[in-house]
């Protein structure tokens, strides 16, 4: 009986304990909703912006050094033409990118780089209607809605574009981000391009779509986007256009005590906004809407 009467009330114990871990994560949940950048603010420090510059250098020169053109070209046979297959018959292909540098992992202080690597199959466009659909910046909204809320061309300079995009992104919590971008397009060879895009500024806004709204302070609000960087491949072959996007994206850290929070969206919106907007992309490549 005494043990009996023990466990009971160590039982009561912790079934206190949870309920009230339960309810001071709900209270954290509602202040934060409610006051979403006072209450998880960061701020980007110089440390981290330099450790991410240097990892997408890095990153960049270990992409030029590849041997293939897309990433399942570097597979030994007969996974690379698996590989390829697989994606012409409509089947995702993503992955983790990890760069090193001559071994060691590279580390971001303070801050999470998220790399991944996306590739699909257009069966039909050619490589001409890929581009053009790429440039048209302007009609974006309609394609990636809801992730791209918002765009605009800017002045361009003969393949060097100037994109001002609005992000919507939704898990648990909403965020809303301005940039400004540049992106670069590249001409390989007759069959193939390549683009470059990178931001120029980064901005979280508050209270959007609403007259209290208002553009942070770069590098000084939520911190779940500060920097983005995206390569693309197009490879016109097998009666189609493949095309391959490459992120590296920089957040904030996730913050003690809140990965119940805030760690679903920092760990998880960089893989799936790639996925959505590649998918997107391949639907209005074989079915263009109308304009």
């Amino acid at each position: 009986m005494k043990h009996n009467r023990i466990g009971l009330a160590l039982t009561a114990l912790r079934v206190g304990r949870n309920a009230q871990v339960s309810s001071l994560r709900a209270l954290a949940g509602l202040l934060i909703l409610c006051h979403p950048i006072s209450a998880a603010a960061a701020e980007l420090k110089t440390q981290t912006a330099e450790a991410f510059e240097q990892y997408v250098r890095i990153a960049e020169a270990q992409m030029s050094s590849r041997r293939g053109f897309l990433w399942p070209d570097d597979f030994r046979e007969p996974e690379r033409e698996h590989a390829l297959a697989s994606v012409r018959a409509g089947e995702p292909f993503i992955s983790r990118v990890e760069t090193r540098d001559n071994g060691p992992s590279l580390h971001v202080p303070d801050g999470l780089g998220h790399h991944w690597v996306r590739l699909v199959f257009a069966p039909g466009p050619t490589l001409e209607q890929c581009l053009r659909l790429m440039q048209d910046a302007d009609h974006h909204p309609r394609l990636c809605r809801p992730p791209v809320n918002r765009s605009k061309l800017l002045p361009r300079d003969n393949d060097v574009f100037r994109v001002h995009l609005r992000f919507f992104m939704k898990k648990v919590i909403t965020v809303v981000v301005d940039t400004e971008n540049e992106a670069r397009f590249t001409r390989v060879a007759p069959d193939r391009a390549s683009s470059r895009i990178r931001s120029l500024h980064v901005n979280e806004v508050e209270d959007p779509g609403t007259p209290r709204e208002r553009t942070m302070p770069e590098g000084n609000d939520g911190g779940y986007l500060w920097r983005l960087n995206t390569y693309w491949r197009f490879l016109e072959r097998d009666g189609g256009t493949y095309v391959q996007c490459e992120s590296i994206t920089l957040t904030r850290s996730i913050p003690f005590g809140l990965h119940w929070l805030i760690g679903p969206f920092l760990t998880s919106i960089p893989r799936e906004s790639l996925t959505f907007v590649l998918e997107t992309t391949r639907k209005a490549l074989v079915t263009p809407p109308a304009l």
